[in-house]
């Protein structure tokens, strides 16, 4: 068995049966040294015919998706629901230290594999079930497909065009929901291993993507009091905070009053000592400068200066006269950027992991955090369908080669 031997997780077994909304839990925990074993039906997961594709060739043994979220686990396939199926599983399952799951409420219990099934095998067992609403309440035989998430969550209230006639939109084309639940179901799932270490005793954590979600709408409610919708502006005016430059975009908000000191009027120096200033812009008084007193005129004129400055400049022009001037203003970061970024680079954030069934390495996307003795690192590339199953089924369960033959002839394996 191989195991991160200088991994936080390291002394743990992790059993992986997610979907797509429970990938990124097991990915993090590989990365943090566990010993996952991501266990697919026969045949491999669906989740390896999602997009993009390694070159734009579709092919499910060439999934950047599937690359992305399964790092560090080894894998297995394995059909749980014939009585073969559920004898190994429950073998794997009694030298475990967490199971994963995103079935629908109810399914593994069906199979005589529930959290109470599961305990009387392995008492110290952590069972995480990762479900669009929950194990509990009204919605919970809901489906839930990211979409239908970020609705329910109340994402989409907060994003998209500020105008109240134009509808939300979600974020990205990929499952940003599922991603906070795997995430949250780590939390969840190193809470009752601290608990375990107490007690001896394991126990279910029950994760509803929905609950993961609805944290990022509540923010603002916890420190200002208020519930803002998408388009209901802080002041009632029309401003700008994406400018267009050279080469992209960048962040910027024009403040008055005691603020301003900090943000407007370094800026305003700059643009006054390239000359690029009318009387009207030299003469403003940021000190009694108000969005809410200020006519839409006057700020147009303002923003008209400032995008006519910002149109002379890049993006890395804009951020050194930034830092020089002390300006609150930043670049908005493309892909090529962040793979380009010196800080990044400075911090070994990019990781090249060798692919040798593609005869070469990819760029990944590296750890989170740098640890002084226990840093999370990519111990290996996303397993191939079952690429890993002698390994574990027969020299370490003890199944004979007969036997692995057998079940992989009956679909089993």
């Amino acid at each position: 068995m191989t195991r991160n031997a200088e991994g936080l997780l390291s002394p743990y077994r992790v059993l992986d049966l997610t979907d797509e909304k429970g990938l990124f839990c097991g990915k993090i925990m590989g990365d943090m040294g566990a010993d996952v074993i991501k266990i697919e039906k026969p045949g491999g997961d669906d989740a390896r015919r999602i997009g993009p594709f390694y070159h734009d060739e579709v092919d499910p043994s060439k999934s950047l998706y599937w690359f992305a979220m399964n790092t560090s686990k080894r894998g297995v396939t394995l059909d749980i629901e014939p009585p073969e199926g559920r004898s190994i599983f429950k073998k794997l399952a009694a030298k475990a230290d967490f199971i994963i799951e995103s079935f629908p409420p109810g399914y593994m219990a069906e199979l005589g594999l529930g959290y109470p099934d599961l305990e009387k095998i392995n008492p110290g067992l952590i069972l995480v079930s990762i479900t669009p609403f929950g194990q509990t309440g009204p919605f919970k035989d809901f489906k839930g497909p990211d979409m239908v998430m970020w609705a329910m969550g109340a994402g989409p209230t907060m994003r998209g065009y500020d105008s109240h006639d134009r509808p939300p939109f979600r974020i990205s084309h990929h499952p940003q929901t599922y991603f906070h639940a795997g995430t949250e179901a780590v939390v969840g799932a190193m809470a009752a291993l601290n608990y375990r270490g107490v007690s001896g005793e394991g126990q279910h954590v029950d994760v509803s993507i929905q609950e993961c979600v609805n944290w990022a709408p509540l923010g603002d409610w916890d420190f200002n009091r208020r519930s803002r919708k998408r388009g209901q502006a802080v002041n009632p005016l029309q401003v700008t905070h994406i400018w267009p430059c050279q080469d992209g975009f960048v962040m910027w908000r024009y403040t008055g009053g005691p603020n301003a000191l900090r943000h407007s009027v370094p800026l305003a120096r700059w643009i006054v000592a390239e000359g690029m200033a009318d009387d009207w812009f030299k003469n403003l008084d940021w000190a009694n400068f108000s969005h809410y007193t200020a006519t839409q005129a006057d700020v147009d004129h303002m923003e008209k200066v400032t995008l006519d400055f910002f149109m002379t400049k890049t993006k890395a022009e804009l951020m050194e006269g930034a830092i020089r001037n002390r300006i609150m203003l930043y670049p908005l970061s493309t892909t090529a950027d962040l793979l380009e970024s010196p800080q990044l680079e400075a911090r070994k954030f990019w990781r090249d992991v060798e692919h040798p069934e593609l005869g070469t390495s990819i760029r990944y996307p590296g750890t989170w955090a740098v640890n002084s003795e226990t840093t999370p690192r990519i111990s290996r590339r996303a397993p191939l369908v079952g690429e890993h199953n002698r390994e574990i089924f027969v020299e370490e369960l003890g199944l004979s080669e007969e036997e692995l033959r057998t079940l992989k002839q009956a679909g089993v394996v």
